[in-house]
């Protein structure tokens, strides 16, 4: 009877390594698109520090890959050691979640103040792919399809705009779908309606919120895992000890 409950505890614990992995995955990639995002964006940003939660997001992950490997080797052993480390990385990986979700948390409540640069950088803009500033502006344009700040009206207050004769905005506004924009305003239905900033603090909320809300799931399954764990442990068979004969 109790050899048939310590093998269902142990396949419970194999299919809940196998949650720690799915769970490392989705951890995994928000903190890979938030950090991507970070990073071709950085110019946007007052501080790095937004990309704190992306770090431990990519670190939360690895020991989530890594506790679910040892945990299915756990459930084929009778090893006391490797049921305490196995332990000691669910401890450590749910330190790192609770880290990164207060610090996605906290950023998501800051993305106004965090990207103040805004504004200063399509200021900055000259049309030049040798200028990091309009490098970062055509990127930005063309991946999350917006223009302008607010929308395409905020070119008209920039020096580019009145530079170049006030002929049009750049053409990273123009609407993919209309093959003849060329940037002018007389078509102004050709360009991308939607600001930049709106779009670009939409997105960073999505990963922030995915962090957070996917911390909750992976601490349950942790908790599973802890209880599944000492199960096997209580049940450890006591080892037989036996005095050695003098001879």
């Amino acid at each position: 009877m109790n050899d048939m409950r310590r093998t269902t505890l142990k396949i419970i614990l194999q299919i809940t390594c196998q949650l720690l992995w799915l769970a490392g995955l989705v951890v995994g990639l928000s903190g890979v698109y938030l950090l991507l995002n970070c990073r071709q964006s950085s110019l946007f940003f007052s501080h790095t520090y937004i990309i704190l939660p992306a770090v431990l997001a990519l670190t939360s992950a690895a020991f989530l890959l890594v506790s679910g490997g040892l945990g299915c080797w756990v459930s084929t052993r009778e090893s006391v050691c490797l049921q305490g480390l196995f332990v000691y990385l669910l401890v450590v990986v749910l330190c790192l979640e609770s880290t990164a979700s207060a610090l996605a948390y906290f950023h998501s409540g800051k993305l106004d103040s965090e990207m103040a640069p805004f504004r200063g950088v399509f200021q900055r803009y000259t049309g030049s792919s040798q200028d990091p500033d309009s490098t970062a502006v055509d990127a930005t344009q063309e991946e999350l399809q917006c223009c302008g700040i607010r929308n395409y009206t905020d070119w008209l207050e920039t020096p580019w705009f009145n530079h170049t004769g006030g002929l049009g905005v750049p053409h990273s506004c123009c609407n993919s779908t209309f093959r003849s924009c060329n940037g002018t305003l007389d078509q102004p239905w050709q360009l991308y309606p939607q600001g930049c900033q709106v779009k670009l603090e939409e997105a960073l909320l999505f990963v922030l919120s995915l962090i957070i809300w996917s911390s909750l799931p992976v601490m349950l399954v942790e908790v599973f895992a802890f209880v599944m764990v000492a199960q096997l442990m209580t049940d450890q068979p006591l080892l037989e000890y036996h005095i050695l004969d003098r001879h």
